[in-house]
């Protein structure tokens, strides 16, 4: 038996989220193609890199944008949960290639500091100026939604990383037309690289203990087995699954050993002291109570299936 409580978005805000990432899908496109050609006409690896970068959040904007509109999507008879992990997935996939990527660049990195080449730097100046008005707007669209969606966060943290690289890549071209020093072009890749590496860990583990099923970090499940057996007519709390569906739904699914052979309605009463204690206490929505008297299983919290 579950007890639901209002936790989504409206379809007017679902609609905002889409047309701003429309919006950031858009002015990347437009970044990249300038700093891929910019990049080749300066020999500016640091360009390039924040060119790379761009266009994989390009890709990671454009799988934001699907799973923002497939979690809209409904339950069905196939599909009881509908699409709900949907951003989860994006977040998993976007946080993957910030790594991805930033390997790319620290192996190119290493290649340019071995043989370093002369760069023009008033191009790059003018192209990462570009980069960080772009992704700098693109940034301001998504801040809101990316405090409580970690599939925006994972958008979000892509254009904010780009947004300072490019302006790393605007220090380094003012460094290297002003003073000469070429090798600072490499040095700010492997700097932007390791960095990339840093906040796509972060998003890759949350993502991760999501779609692993384990349970919320902020959850001690001990804590919660003791609340529900300070109820008198419980005698044991056991095999315990709590898990977190998405950002807004935490379940909990337990068995129940009662003292007595209570009533379907007693066990009614039961279970809305249950709901509203572990809702108020730990933030969990969605439960599951499996209620036992006499029956021979493993009493213990954790059960090995």
């Amino acid at each position: 038996m579950s007890h639901s409580h209002s936790h989504s978005h409206s379809h007017s805000h679902q609609d905002l989220t889409g047309r701003n990432l429309l919006v950031s899908i858009f002015l990347n496109i437009l970044i990249t193609a300038a700093q891929v050609v910019g990049g080749l006409l300066s020999g500016s690896l640091a360009l390039l890199s924040d060119a790379l970068h761009n266009f994989s959040d390009v890709i990671s904007l454009i799988v934001s944008y699907i799973a923002n509109l497939l979690s809209k999507q409904q339950a069905s008879l196939k599909k009881t949960f509908g699409y709900k992990r949907a951003e989860i997935v994006a977040a998993f996939i976007n946080a993957a290639t910030l790594i991805v990527v930033a390997v790319l660049l620290i192996i190119e990195a290493a290649k340019r500091f071995q043989h370093p080449e002369v760069i023009e730097s008033t191009l790059v100046i003018w192209l990462s100026i570009i980069a960080i008005l772009g992704n700098g707007f693109s940034v301001l669209l998504l801040k809101k939604d990316a405090k409580s969606n970690m599939n925006m966060k994972s958008a979000y943290l892509h254009l904010l990383t780009d947004m300072m690289a490019s302006v790393a890549v605007l220090i380094g071209g003012l460094i290297m037309k002003y003073y000469q020093v070429f090798w600072i072009d490499s040095a700010l890749t492997l700097a932007i690289a390791l960095y990339l590496i840093v906040v796509g860990y972060d998003l890759l583990r949350d993502s991760f203990k999501v779609l692993m099923l384990f349970t919320p970090d902020t959850i001690q499940v001990k804590d919660i087995v003791k609340d529900i057996q300070t109820i008198k007519t419980i005698k044991n709390v056991h095999h315990v699954h709590i898990w977190q569906l998405n950002e807004s739904e935490i379940h909990l699914e337990a068995h129940i050993d009662f003292n007595e052979d209570i009533t379907l309605s007693e066990f009614d009463n039961v279970l809305h002291k249950i709901e509203a204690m572990v809702f108020h206490n730990f933030g969990i929505n969605h439960v599951n109570i499996q209620p036992e008297f006499g029956k021979c299983d493993v009493k213990e919290i954790i059960v090995q299936d």
